[in-house]
């Protein structure tokens, strides 16, 4: 697998070394590698650009490095941070990143991390939190409160364990490919994570029906009924 790397870091030195390093231990792997210093630039490129991997300090010109992280969650690359801020390690992994290294680094420290991405591209699923933009400002929406999932055109209305709802900006198909696999569409219009469901209900002329464990319904199409009735008897 080539990667597509970009190098978020304001150490110039630093910046110059990680790039050196990837370079010798992926070889014909590189694809491309870019290096920001600031984080609007990064941000700018990001915006524009497909990417594999990330790596990412964390304290860039007095910034934190993880409002990049934040902003671009969705996006669906994989993140490595190497920061000298190593107590933000526990924090960094509920984002979702490969790998947090401390600096300073030798190579094969960053060949390991490397090693972690192989057989791993959708790793960033195992993040802890969901970016949601809410009155100019991003907040986290922690994944494990999230209850069920309604389609509303491009958008995707969550159904939080707490009876509120937030309103995130892509389309349930789109969104449903940045959840853990415990996110299964039930119906056209709907996803449920099938740990919540408590029961599964069927009506005459084949209507299905889930109840969740907070009360809710959601309908079952009959096309999945089957499926999800074998993963609930799996449970």
């Amino acid at each position: 697998m080539s990667l597509r790397i970009v190098i978020v870091e304001d150490e110039v030195m630093v910046a110059r070394r990680t790039i050196m390093f990837c370079k010798k231990i992926l070889a014909e792997r590189l694809e491309s590698v870019e290096h920001f210093s600031v984080i609007e630039d990064a941000e700018d490129y990001l915006s524009s650009h497909d990417i594999d991997l990330l790596l990412l300090d964390l304290n860039l010109n007095n910034k934190d490095g993880f409002e990049l992280l934040k902003n671009k969650l969705a996006l669906g690359f994989n993140t490595i941070v190497i920061s000298a801020n190593t107590d933000r390690a526990i924090e960094a992994f509920e984002y979702g990143v490969i790998d947090f290294i401390g600096k300073p680094f030798k190579q094969e420290r960053l060949k390991t991390a490397f090693e972690r991405i192989d057989g791993k591209e959708n790793s960033y699923k195992r993040r802890k939190y969901l970016p949601i933009k809410k009155y100019g400002s991003i907040e986290m929406c922690n994944i494990e409160e999230i209850i069920s999932i309604k389609a509303e055109g491009h958008y995707s209305e969550l159904k939080m364990q707490d009876g509120s709802t937030e309103l995130y900006d892509k389309n349930l198909e789109r969104l449903l490919k940045l959840l853990p696999e415990e996110f299964i569409r039930v119906h056209k219009s709907y996803a449920v994570a099938i740990g919540k469901v408590k029961t599964l209900h069927r009506y005459e002329g084949s209507r299905y029906e889930l109840e969740l464990s907070n009360g809710d319904k959601v309908p079952l199409g009959r096309t999945r009924y089957v499926d999800i009735k074998d993963k609930l008897e799996q449970l």
